[in-house]
C-alpha cells in the first residue's frame, strides 16, 4: 500500500494557533487582547491547543481529515516563526502536554497532524544565537550562524542600518542558520525526527528553497521517512518546484500556482490583491489561458506527486478569498468547487468556510468568530461540507486523472472531469460568465445513469435526463 495514500484526496485545515480557539474548559494564563479586536502585529489573542482540541468535532463535521498548524514551538511572536525552543511547545499554547493531548484526540478521530517546520532561521531568543549575542566570537556557537562582525547588532538599529549577520529579509529578529555546519544539520534533523517519533504525521517546511542545498533536504527526507515512512513532507515554494519533487526531497509543495490560476480566471475583473503573488502581479485571464495554465501545471510533475500536492486557495500569507475575489461570493464559489475537484489534497485556511474577511496584515489572521455565529455565512459552510463529503474516501478524487472536455468549453462554459481508466468518474460543468448559459452534452458523456452529486444553479432538460443543461450565471453542477 502507498504510505502516502492518506494525503491523496485529504481535506487539510490550516490553523493559526493564536487566533483559532481559546479553551473554554481550562483557564488560560496571561493577559490577552480582546478576541474580536482587530489584528495587531505583536498582540496575542490567547488561542491555545486545548481550545483547538475542543473544536475537533467541528472539524470532523466539516469533513477535515488533517490539521496543519502554523508554528507551535516556543516563541515571542504571535505567529511563532521566531522560534526559541524547537523541543518545547509554546507554554502560551499549553506546552508539550497540551500538544500531546491534541495529537491523541485528533488521531482518535482519524485526523492527521502536520506541523510547520521553520528551519531556515531561528530567533534572537534561540539559545545558541543568544549565546553568540552575549559572547561574540568567543561563543562556541559562532559557526551556527553567519556573523559579519562583532558585537552583533541585533537591537536598536538605526533607520538605514542593517544587522551585521545574515537574517531572513534583513529582519534582525530572524537570524539565519548556517546549515552547512554539521552541528546545525544534526540539530535540525534531530528536531524533525523527534516530533515524528512523538506521533506527528508530517512537516510543512517554511521557505525551504532558502536552504539552497539539495543534499541537506535529501538527508532530511531520509531521516523523516526512517522515523515515519508515511509522513508527509511539503514545502512552501510558490512557483515551479521540479527541483524538489523528484522523489528524493519533498512529497509535495503548497500549490500557489493553482491558486494563482484560479484567482486570475474566476476572480476576473473583480480580482483584487493588496500584495503581489510571490513577486507576480496577477491579471484577469480568459478561459483559454486558464485551461492552458492548468494543463501545464498538470504536466509539471509525475502523477503521484500531483495527487499529493497541497492545494490551497488562501493561507496566512495571502489576502482572504472574499477580499481577493472582490467580495463576489459567486466567483469565489467557482474557485472553491474547482479546487476541491482538482487532483491532490486541499488545504482550507481557518475561517474561509465562514466567509471571513481580511487582507494581509489587516484581518487575515483575525480571531475565529466562535461567539458570533450570526456573522457566519452558512451557505459557504454548507458548500464546504458538501464538497468535503464528496471527497471523502472517493477513489476518483484520490487517484483519478483530470481532463477538460474541450468540445464543451468556451469563454462562458468550463467542463472537466476526474476519471479512473478502469471506470468511475466525476464530471463538472461550470458557467464562468455573468449570464445564463446552455450546453448540450452528447449521449454517454455522463455515463448510462448519471447522478447529480452537487447542484448550484443547474437545470437538466428534459427533467432528469440529458443532453440539455442550463446553468445560471456562475452556476455549476457535479455528476457521476
Amino acid at each position: 500500500m502507498d504510505q502516502l495514500d492518506w494525503i491523496k484526496g485529504a481535506v487539510i485545515y490550516q490553523i493559526f494557533p493564536d487566533r483559532f480557539a481559546r479553551s473554554v474548559k481550562e483557564k488560560t494564563d496571561g493577559v490577552f487582547e480582546n478576541w474580536d479586536s482587530p489584528e495587531t502585529p505583536c498582540g496575542f489573542k490567547g488561542g491555545n491547543l486545548k481550545g483547538a482540541e475542543e473544536k475537533l468535532d467541528y472539524l470532523l463535521e466539516l469533513g477535515v481529515t488533517a490539521v496543519y498548524f502554523n508554528p507551535v514551538f516556543a516563541s515571542a511572536a504571535n505567529h511563532r516563526y521566531h522560534t526559541f525552543d524547537y523541543y518545547s511547545v509554546d507554554p502560551v499554547l499549553g506546552g508539550n502536554a497540551a500538544f500531546k493531548s491534541f495529537l491523541k484526540a485528533a488521531h482518535k478521530r482519524g485526523i492527521k497532524v502536520i506541523l510547520d517546520g521553520v528551519f531556515n532561521h531561528a530567533s534572537r531568543g534561540f539559545f545558541q544565537f543568544n549565546h553568540l549575542l552575549e559572547n561574540g566570537k568567543a561563543s562556541p556557537y559562532r559557526h551556527w550562524f553567519h556573523p559579519r562582525g562583532y558585537p552583533l547588532k541585533a537591537y536598536n538599529l538605526g533607520k538605514d542600518e542593517k544587522p551585521n549577520y545574515a537574517c531572513w529579509w534583513n529582519l534582525p529578529a530572524l537570524p539565519k542558520f548556517n546549515t552547512k555546519n554539521p552541528e546545525v544539520r544534526s540539530f535540525i534533523l534531530g528536531v524533525a525526527e523527534f516530533w515524528l517519533k512523538q506521533g506527528i504525521d508530517g512537516w510543512r517546511l517554511d521557505v525551504p528553497d532558502e536552504i539552497n542545498d539539495d543534499a541537506f533536504w535529501r538527508e532530511f527526507r531520509r531521516v523523516c521517512k526512517a522515523a515515519n515512512p508515511g509522513c508527509y513532507l511539503t514545502g512552501e515554494i510558490w512557483g515551479e518546484a521540479g527541483r524538489w519533487l523528484k522523489g528524493d526531497q519533498f512529497d509535495a509543495v503548497m500549490n500557489y500556482q493553482l491558486s494563482a490560476a484560479c484567482i486570475s480566471r474566476f476572480g476576473g475583473e473583480k480580482l483584487k490583491l493588496t500584495h503581489s503573488y510571490a513577486g507576480r502581479r496577477l491579471e484577469p485571464c480568459g478561459q483559454k489561458k486558464f485551461m492552458a495554465d492548468i494543463t501545464a501545471l498538470l504536466g509539471q510533475y509525475k502523477s503521484g506527486t500531483t495527487l499529493a500536492q497541497m492545494n490551497m486557495m488562501s493561507s496566512h500569507d495571502t489576502d482572504r478569498m472574499l477580499d481577493t475575489y472582490g467580495g463576489d461570493k459567486a466567483r469565489m464559489k467557482l474557485a472553491i468547487v474547482f479546487s476541491f475537484l482538482f487532483p491532490g489534497a486541499i488545504s482550507l485556511y481557518y475561517g474561509e468556510e465562514l466567509g471571513l474577511k481580511g487582507v494581509l496584515n489587516a484581518g487575515t489572521r483575525r480571531g475565529m468568530p466562535w461567539d458570533r455565529k450570526s456573522t457566519w455565512d452558512t451557505g459557504l459552510l454548507k458548500l464546504y461540507k458538501s464538497l468535503a463529503a464528496l471527497r471523502r474516501n472517493n477513489p476518483v478524487i484520490k487517484r483519478g486523472k483530470f481532463e477538460f472536455l474541450k468540445e464543451y468549453c468556451d469563454e462562458r462554459i468550463l467542463v472537466f472531469r476526474r476519471f479512473l481508466p478502469g471506470g468511475g468518474q466525476l464530471v463538472c460543468a461550470m458557467n464562468t460568465s455573468g449570464a445564463p448559459a446552455e450546453l448540450t452534452l452528447r449521449p454517454g458523456v455522463l455515463g448510462r445513469s448519471p447522478r447529480v452529486l452537487f447542484n448550484d444553479g443547474a437545470t437538466l432538460s428534459p427533467a432528469g435526463a440529458l443532453p440539455g443543461l442550463k446553468l445560471r450565471p456562475r452556476g455549476c453542477a457535479i455528476f457521476n
